[in-house]
């Protein structure tokens, strides 16, 4: 895994300053520390950090083609290299090493831009054509690896593997994008493309970028997505679930090469453990496996990791800490440079620090939820789709959308009287229903919360009008698909993929994810959704083809999640840190977004029980605590 980042003057030669670039290569030393490398043309600069994973002698970056007039910097690792590098061998390519870095230049020559659909792996990369005067970026499938790039007013392209190598660029535009805070503020993170700020973006999962110096163009052009449909072929559930197997172990074995230490996480839930399980019955050594266990019994999975662990003969590496240690969270904040509010960031940081202790690449679960119905959210909203079914959308809006605006909210009552939030489901349509389910805050708390400035800032946007612009592209419009597909271009890259790839790489740890292997992804979105979630279990067939490899106390278990108790800390350990945030001199009132007061009334709301407003107040804390460091108020 590495680092990467680059200075194109797209419309003149104008020489890059080198100084700078490096400055900002060095902001991503923890990505690669253990080299890295510079490339100057004319009008060009690229760099690039190095964490040696394959082709430790030779795989030295930038690498250039047999005349030196192609060159690229690479983050990533491509599992069918050895196949490509076989068949360019054949069209009369010659390599100097044994890198797959190498193979990616040769498919370019091959290929032209076409070359990502031969690639499978996780990557972002960037190739500088002299000949053609062309910079062309790609980012892999699903977005495992980020590329954030930005235009200045002086027709330059700058890029870069993380936000704070483009942020120092003199003159890059640093202005607040308001629509990324009304996602943020609903969703917990800012989806791609946008970023905290205006004139930078993401570069989407499954696109590519061209910068020509000859026409002085930037096209950003889509190559993959998610091929769900609405016809599906009925195949036997046991032989459906004898080739998932085989899918999984394939999307496994492929990324168990590695010429250093390698392991997997082991949390005892379903996904991680099937990785754990499938590993080992290809591993001739016993599997490095890691682990984090809290001292609160609500979040401590130490019973089921160790059974797997037990059950595998796994080299078990676990620490178990106090989750109430630590409260000074303006280092998680620094970790992913813009307002990033999934709590379970904290864990997973401490996790992959774990784990850098014991191995250099370590395989995860994550992506399973998303690509085989995981989320208990999918049942419920599918719960509600049985019921819509039988009513007209009119009549439903009527009846359940007038209950619902009057229904109170009851977050301290038994759950079998917290309707509101249902009643509002009932009366939505599928897209419009997902979204209000995904939300941290709700519509409601959000339009209050907003100062007049925001909301004219904001012109009506509403994170709603993101989800629905989305659905757009899905090629089903079955409710799950219809929802995974939302999921897939939202929340994973956006949230479970920048957590987990910041988190590790903090660690200069390389985390591989083969349950979102695309030719797997591809597979699964062929498997009729009643396979996926059946009678209300979740990842059915999955569940099914593992029965023979892990008990069922583990498949079968409630879903526990990877959290930490966000409400007992607001009323507790971070109650001075939340009122010292929400004073009226605070930097929140000072970025003039918030009705301070309304702010605080949440939380008072929160202190007296009444209501549950955690995510909120954490989000809060987290953009607090960017603001302090980023727009130094």
């Amino acid at each position: 895994m590495c680092g990467i980042a680059g200075i194109l003057n797209y419309k003149t030669n104008k020489k890059v300053d080198e100084t700078i670039l490096r400055s900002m290569n060095n902001l991503l030393t923890h990505r690669g520390p253990d080299d890295d490398g510079y490339h100057i043309g004319s009008g060009i600069g690229l760099a690039h950090r190095r964490l040696s994973i394959i082709d430790l002698s030779g795989g030295k970056q930038p690498i250039y083609n047999e005349d030196k007039e192609i060159v690229i910097v690479f983050n990533g690792e491509i599992y069918n290299f050895l196949e490509l590098r076989n068949e360019l061998e054949k069209h009369g390519h010659k390599f100097r090493t044994k890198s797959d870095t190498e193979v990616i230049i040769h498919a370019w020559e091959q290929w032209g831009k076409e070359c990502v659909l031969r690639l499978r792996g996780m990557f972002a990369f960037a190739i500088w054509d002299n000949k053609k005067q062309i910079l062309f970026l790609a980012r892999d499938r699903l977005g495992i690896k980020p590329l954030f790039y930005t235009k200045t007013l002086e027709d330059e392209l700058i890029f870069g593997s993380e936000l704070k190598a483009i942020e120092i660029y003199p003159g890059v535009s640093k202005k607040i994008n308001p629509l990324a805070i009304e996602d943020y503020f609903a969703l917990g993170y800012i989806p791609d493309p946008k970023t905290i700020y205006s004139d930078i973006y993401k570069l989407p999962p499954g696109h590519t970028l061209i910068a020509s110096r000859h026409n002085n163009t930037l096209q950003i052009e889509k190559y993959w997505d998610v091929p769900f449909n609405d016809e599906f072929v009925v195949v036997n559930e046991d032989i459906l679930a004898e080739e998932l197997i085989s899918k999984i172990k394939e999307a496994i074995k492929i990324r168990m090469i590695s010429e250093v230490p390698l392991g997997a996480f082991l949390s005892g839930g379903v996904d991680s453990s099937t990785v754990v399980a499938l590993m080992a019955s290809m591993s001739e050594q016993s599997v490095n496996t890691c682990s984090i266990l809290f001292n609160d019994k609500r979040f401590n999975e130490e019973n089921y990791s160790h059974k797997v662990a037990k059950k595998y003969n796994t080299k078990h590496h676990f620490e178990k800490i106090d989750i109430d240690e630590n409260y000074d969270f303006d280092w998680l904040n620094a970790v992913y440079d813009e307002p990033f509010a999934d709590s379970s960031a904290f864990p997973t940081y401490r996790v992959c620090a774990i784990a850098k202790k014991n191995v250099t690449v370590a395989l995860s679960g994550d992506g399973a939820d998303e690509a085989i119905a995981g989320y208990t959210g999918y049942s419920k909203h599918m719960t509600i789709e049985s019921i819509n079914s039988y009513l007209p959308y009119n009549i439903r809006k009527i009846i359940f959308g007038g209950f619902g605006s009057i229904y109170p909210r009851m977050d301290n009552m038994p759950r079998i009287f917290r309707l509101k939030t249902v009643l509002q489901l009932l009366a939505k349509q599928t897209v419009e229903g997902y979204a209000i389910g995904s939300m941290i805050t709700h519509n409601q708390i959000r339009e209050k919360m907003y100062s007049e400035k925001l909301k004219n800032e904001l012109q009506k946007y509403r994170v709603i009008d993101l989800f629905k612009e989305t659905a757009k592209d899905a090629p089903s419009k079955q409710p799950l698909s219809l929802m995974q597909y939302l999921d897939m271009k939202l929340y994973l890259p956006g949230d479970i993929l920048t957590k987990v790839d910041r988190a590790s790489m903090a660690h200069s740890l390389e985390v591989r994810v083969p349950l979102l292997d695309h030719k797997l992804i591809e597979w699964l979105a062929t498997i009729p959704p009643n396979l996926k979630l059946k009678n209300g279990e979740s990842k059915y067939l999955l569940k099914k083809a593992m029965n023979s490899y892990l008990p069922k106390s583990i498949l079968y278990r409630q879903k526990m999640g990877f959290s930490v108790p966000l409400s007992k800390w607001m009323r507790g350990p971070l109650k001075d840190v939340m009122s010292r945030a929400l004073l009226n001199d605070s930097v929140l009132a000072q970025t003039d977004f918030f009705d301070m007061q309304y702010l605080r009334q949440i939380y008072n709301k929160h202190l007296s029980g009444s209501h549950d407003n955690s995510a909120t107040l954490w989000a809060l804390l987290m953009f607090d605590a960017f603001c302090r460091r980023k727009l130094k108020i």
